[in-house]
């Protein structure tokens, strides 16, 4: 798996010298949202990335050997092994950039019956809508062929030039179906906007950027604002032995927090500043 041109950002952690522990950390939305995409991770994904490890997720990695290695001749007509063995991230923020990830496919759907409404055929991103314009579900499955632009505008081929349906944000992109049909996609479709909440939208995130968070060690997350309280937890310390640091979170450390944070319950003081001799915790 290739791990360059993987995002590097920094974290300041609030470290009990003494002690050898993480206290809290503070962290910016990007911070966040990669640890906040590990909960998308399928677990194929996981054992890829972890698999060094033999003892990490138990038998599930000998259910990940056993299909690796499957001969094609025993695998079922049309399925895919990659989609089990590397797939995507069910969202793309967060945990494709720092784990070196491929970006989740994003599709997009059409109504059947060629409805158009003023600004073209409708589309939306969410199987089952129902068409402005005949009001049927909307199924008809198309790949999308670029990042997602924030106008919401899209184009197509030509239905009755080309039937691999592909779909762009930009009006004259060549097409790149099978078919190589090599015209370009004008035929603009009108984007009806989902009607339920997303956990995340494309190239947003899940959190927002207008103030910055608190991590704990074993990686609770809340907004700076909200957390005075936790600061008093530790009053009790010796503040001469509290000392900031300033860590950077990149591809080789995002992997030890996923290991880590299926292991463990102290996962910025395993990460950051090592693993020490066994501490008292009573």
């Amino acid at each position: 798996m290739a791990t360059t041109n993987t995002k590097t950002m920094s974290m300041k952690l609030l470290v009990d010298t003494k002690a050898q522990r993480v206290l809290l950390a503070e962290a910016s939305k990007d911070v966040v949202d990669f640890l906040f995409s590990l909960l998308a991770l399928p677990l194929g994904a996981a054992v890829k990335l972890l698999r060094k490890d033999p003892s990490m997720f138990g038998s599930v990695g000998d259910i990940y050997a056993s299909f690796e290695t499957l001969d094609a001749a025993y695998v079922a007509p049309g399925a895919s092994k990659d989609a089990l063995l590397a797939p995507s991230p069910a969202v793309g923020a967060g945990a494709s950039s720092i784990l070196g990830l491929p970006e989740p496919a994003v599709f997009f759907f059409e109504c059947q019956h060629e409805c158009r409404g003023k600004d073209g055929n409708y589309l939306t991103d969410m199987p089952g809508v129902k068409c402005p314009g005949c009001g049927k579900e909307m199924q008809a499955k198309s790949r999308f062929v670029t990042t997602p632009a924030q106008q919401r505008k899209f184009f197509k081929p030509r239905p009755w030039l080309c039937d691999d349906r592909m779909v762009t944000d930009v009006s004259g992109v060549p097409c790149p179906c099978r078919y190589a049909c090599g015209q370009k996609m004008e035929d603009q479709c009108q984007y009806v906007p989902h009607p339920q909440p997303q956990a995340v939208v494309p190239g947003v995130g899940f959190v927002q950027g207008i103030v910055r968070y608190t991590v704990t060690d074993s990686l609770a997350v809340a907004p700076m604002s909200s957390s005075v309280a936790l600061l008093s937890t530790f009053a009790a310390l010796d503040l001469s032995a509290i000392q900031e640091k300033t860590v950077q979170l990149g591809h080789a450390e995002g992997l030890e927090i996923l290991r880590a944070s299926l292991q463990s319950r102290t996962v910025l003081t395993d990460v950051f500043l090592g693993k020490e001799e066994p501490r008292d915790t009573a």
